[in-house]
């Protein structure tokens, strides 16, 4: 989960404001409750809180936003999917939050804050780093990101948008940790289409490929194995239809991408059907979990279907997805997952090492200041900054505030700490 601040003059911005998933016990299959960070500092200074910046639309950047909103009660600022995506959540909650829409490339002058969206490649549509200027620092958030030169939706990173920043002096980089320790490039997501492809191609049976639901280009992807492979295709799992509704009225998604009504699926021959399913970190209660149940409402597998794991398994998670897997072939259904074959089936959403490497050549900040992963992902981050000539790297924990001020860092420490969702009794409570 993501909570980001930013101040100047007595004035702050809020970059992204997401929830997590935690187990409520070691109890299989006990179900994850939504956790979020507890916003005390900055609710206790709403009023000068300029606005939430989205950067992009994973669950760890804008989930919590719906649940905390009222404490700030400020504008928020939106790509255009982001803003499909977070406005179906505002109004599930009957909250009525000011959404402005901002375009990538785009520069918007809040307070003492100037902002520029930089147009950058991950595994979701619209995902934006954020140029940040005052009149006293500059400071490039990357958020989320990858260097990706065929993403199938959206266009590739511009490697001239970078390099042009770095020649105005960049004072700090906030960059993202998350595959720091993975050596070389992560896959471009136009190189899955062929394998995943070949192993629909094997299947006799049913095909159900599970994936992230906001991964619009991976769904796209798998439209056109579909449509290639001469097989309907269904999606299965509130979260699938909802993303593909957004993407569809922010303009994604290809004609081919054409899905049969759930009601129709049994109407289909198994060699027919390939479905996109939720479900591909063993959550408890999502589709690919009924269908490991055999308790499906509209869909039931049979010996010789096929299940596809188009995602990797999250750390944590591993038991979960193991006793999905087990059901599945204890049912004689056959199981590839991506973290198990020499086939891409998956690429990743984060910056590997020569990646990073790039950035830090590419933007030539004074500070480095790694974000995301555990402790161990951010110290790789900072060694790779300090290899590509990063004279200074800060490496924080939450709560942890960088005041950067005429080549001069001053650390303090404000309160942090965690809040959960109780969807019995619909409030927030401390953990």
């Amino acid at each position: 989960m993501n909570l980001n601040l930013y101040g100047h003059a007595g004035q702050w911005l809020m970059v992204d404001c997401g929830v997590t998933f935690e187990r409520i016990d070691d109890q299989p299959q006990a179900g994850n409750r939504v956790e979020m960070p507890d916003p005390v500092f900055i609710a206790n200074r709403s009023e000068a809180l300029l606005g939430i910046v989205a950067t992009h639309a994973h669950e760890d950047h804008i989930g919590a936003i719906p649940h905390l909103w009222q404490q700030f009660r400020c504008p928020i600022y939106t790509t255009p999917f982001t803003r499909q995506v977070l406005q179906r959540k505002l109004r599930q909650l009957g909250i009525d939050a000011p959404l402005v829409t901002v375009h990538p490339g785009e520069t918007l002058e809040l307070g003492p804050f100037r902002l520029r969206w930089l147009p950058i490649t991950h595994s979701t549509p619209e995902t934006n780093a954020l140029m940040i200027s005052t009149p006293v620092a500059k400071i490039l958030h990357t958020a989320d990101w990858k260097l990706d030169s065929a993403p199938v939706v959206g266009d590739a990173i511009n490697p001239t948008l970078f390099q042009a920043a770095g020649q105005s002096r960049i004072d700090a980089i906030v960059c993202d940790s998350t595959n720091a320790t993975h050596a070389g490039s992560s896959l471009s997501e136009s190189e899955l289409f062929e394998d995943l492809l070949a192993t629909v191609r094997e299947s006799e049976g049913r095909v159900v490929v599970a994936c992230f639901a906001s991964n619009i280009a991976r769904l796209q992807t798998l439209g056109n194995v579909a449509h290639v492979a001469k097989r309907y295709l269904g999606v299965i799992g509130r979260s699938l239809h909802n993303m593909t509704a957004c993407a569809r009225a922010a303009g994604y998604l290809q004609d081919n991408f054409t899905v049969v009504d759930n009601a129709d699926l049994g109407y289909l021959q198994p060699q027919e059907m390939l479905l996109l399913a939720t479900g591909s970190q063993g959550e408890a209660g999502a589709a690919l979990h009924r269908l490991a149940m055999d308790n499906h409402r509209d869909v039931n597998l049979a010996a010789g279907d096929h299940i596809i794991f188009s995602a990797k398994t999250i750390p944590g998670n591993e038991a979960d997805v193991a006793r999905l897997i087990a059901g599945f072939e204890a049912r004689h259904i056959k199981v590839t997952h991506a973290d198990n074959t020499a086939r891409s089936l998956h690429a990743s959403g984060h910056p590997y090492s020569d990646e990073l490497a790039l950035m830090y050549q590419w933007v030539k900040p004074r500070i480095a200041i790694p974000i995301h992963g555990e402790a161990h992902h951010m110290r790789c981050n900072a060694e790779i900054a300090g290899s590509n000539g990063v004279p200074v790297c800060l490496q924080g924990k939450n709560g942890d505030v960088f005041d950067i001020v005429n080549n001069r860092v001053h650390r303090s420490v404000v309160p942090v700490g965690r809040l959960w969702f109780d969807e019995r009794h619909r409030r927030l409570e401390k953990v």
